[in-house]
């Protein structure tokens, strides 16, 4: 399975955040689409699908431990993940969890020619890996497929 295949299954609408945008906005955004992870660019939208960074709910704790309430009124450009890793749609699955493993995160960006075209999670990792194996029924019996 490719990252492709993931986005097909579940879309590909990527939830954004400017980075002049406060920790609070971002949380309020991540609380209201019940999401783990917002991708930074410098303006949201269709325009500049470049990715500057990620934004998580780990940046936020972490910012709330360092900062106290200030926190909520910092930039999110201020906490932010600069040093994103990335996928693209033709890796295979394999790879991504491998990315995941490696570099400790929850979310990729994934880029075709530069351009931001999806995100995928470990959540839709897992799914995918679940629907390869066949996922178990509510008895307790794993449904396997058969080709």
């Amino acid at each position: 399975m490719k990252v492709a295949d993931i986005l097909t299954k579940k879309g590909t609408r990527i939830l954004t955040v400017r980075l002049g945008e406060t920790v609070e906005v971002a949380a309020q955004l991540l609380r209201r689409e019940n999401v783990g992870a917002l991708v930074v660019k410098d303006v949201c939208r269709t325009e500049g699908n470049v990715v500057l960074g990620m934004f998580s709910e780990r940046d936020i704790v972490r910012a709330l431990v360092d900062l106290g309430p200030a926190a909520l009124r910092t930039p999110v450009s201020a906490l932010m993940s600069r040093n994103v890793i990335t996928c693209a749609p033709g890796d295979p699955v394999e790879h991504v969890l491998e990315l995941v493993e490696t570099h400790h995160i929850r979310h990729l960006p994934v880029l075709e020619n530069d351009t931001l075209i999806g995100v995928i999670s470990v959540r839709d990792l897992v799914t995918s890996r679940l629907d390869e194996i066949g996922r178990t029924g509510e008895d307790g019996v794993r449904n396997r497929q058969t080709a």
